[in-house]
């Protein structure tokens, strides 16, 4: 299909990486199949990373650096929220609220699952609009919500999903800043940017407080998984829904590297674990014991992938069991940094994914043939694992505790 002559789309995401990704990979499908001219702002510090996730056939993306201003509170030289714990990476946001001066359309690119929204943050979700929700009413699904395998969360869940209920000081909550986001008026060309509707709800804040009428919603979904989650957010919103597919990532050119390889060569098919949290989900010391000694109970050889907010090596070492590196010595490796995650998958040893449920990390481990098992750590996450493993039956998900979360080694 031929884009429309002159179709120029801007691109804001929130800054983490995690959620770049997307809109990166929506930015190769535009430019590379329909020829759009696209605009990517972004801080300067990440340019050259999102550069490589650039297609070759993407000829019309232009990287838009943008200087950050010093903020209080966030130290300087930060420009992702891959170093910065929760409660300070709602630092890092940026104002869309030029689009609407500018008389601008905007679209609401959800780069969560459709089931994530149709659960969280649909008019539906609210019975009395003055009292708010409870943890126990965030337990089950919202009034007309599609009666599938889906029929509610844990305790730990819902108490997750709260944060999205709190007025941290504002007087209005995340949830009510969206609904009013999308139900206030709207201009002229198309604006893309991010709401991360679970976990960074000051995001909801700023682009509610600024954002005008959206003239539609793009979903990253497709019926063969989501219809019926896709039919209820259309009725709920009352706006198209355009399906943006679960885009996937080409992966990058080059071979898996020599150390990588030549360790995962020496076990049969289809018999190695990959494990891997993504780049901004950090596990607790308590859970990588416990995840760790799973692993090793197993008896089977793993690749596991730590990630940590600062000092890495040394928050590794202090969170591994006394003895486990040599005990495993041979048949499991544990690395923290960035690896080539989609070659790793699709290497033949590989045989089974361990994730935290991020949805791109779930098509991967499908696109792969990888058996899936899912440690959800939050937000969207708890919601993807439960559409993968109740509702498509492709994976499963390791046993926790209803009223905190927590999970031993042999639940692993």
């Amino acid at each position: 299909m031929a884009s429309k002559p002159g179709l120029h789309v801007v691109m804001f995401p929130f800054f983490a990486f995690g959620h770049i990704s997307p809109f990166v990979q929506l930015s190769n499908k535009l430019s590379s199949t329909h020829g759009v001219r696209v605009s990517f702002f972004l801080a300067a510090g990440n340019v050259d990373r999102i550069m490589s996730m650039l297609d070759a056939t993407n000829l019309t993306t232009q990287i838009v650096p943008l200087s950050i201003p010093a903020v209080d509170g966030l130290p300087q030289g930060l420009e992702s929220t891959a170093d910065l714990p929760q409660s300070t990476s709602a630092l890092l946001l940026w104002r869309p609220a030029m689009a609407a001066e500018q008389g601008i359309k905007t679209i609401f690119y959800s780069v969560f699952t459709a089931i994530s929204t149709a659960f969280l943050t649909v008019p539906s979700r609210v019975v009395d609009w003055k009292k708010g929700v409870t943890v126990e009413e965030l337990k089950a699904p919202p009034s007309g919500f599609p009666k599938t395998a889906i029929t509610g969360v844990r305790t730990f869940e819902a108490q997750d999903f709260m944060f999205l209920f709190n007025n941290f000081q504002t007087g209005t909550t995340g949830f009510h800043r969206v609904i009013r986001g999308i139900f206030s008026d709207f201009h002229k060309i198309f604006f893309i940017f991010f709401w991360d509707v679970c976990t960074k709800i000051d995001t909801l804040v700023d682009i509610g407080n600024s954002t005008p009428k959206l003239h539609s919603c793009t979903c990253k979904a497709c019926t063969e998984m989501e219809a019926p989650y896709i039919d209820y957010v259309k009725s709920q919103f009352d706006k198209p829904i355009l399906l943006a597919g679960p885009v996937v990532p080409e992966p990058r050119p080059g071979k898996l590297e020599e150390r990588w390889a030549k360790w995962l060569d020496q076990f049969p098919s289809q018999s190695v674990i990959y494990c891997s949290f993504g780049s901004e989900t950090f596990l607790t010391d308590d859970q990588i014991k416990e995840l760790t000694l799973g692993l090793e109970l197993t008896g089977l050889p793993f690749f596991l992938v730590l990630n940590f907010p600062a000092d890495s090596c040394k928050a590794l070492k202090m969170a591994l069991p006394e003895g486990f590196l040599e005990r495993v010595k041979g048949k499991g490796i544990v690395h923290t940094g960035w690896v080539q995650q989609q070659q790793i998958l699709a290497h033949d040893s590989v045989g089974c994914y361990l994730c935290h449920a991020g949805f791109s990390s779930v098509i991967e481990a499908l696109v792969n043939d990888c058996q899936l098992v899912m440690l959800p750590q939050k937000g969207d996450q708890y919601i993807n694992s439960k559409l993968v493993s109740l509702d498509l039956t492709a994976g499963v998900e390791i046993n926790r505790r209803d009223e905190d979360g927590d999970f031993g080694r042999h639940d692993v």
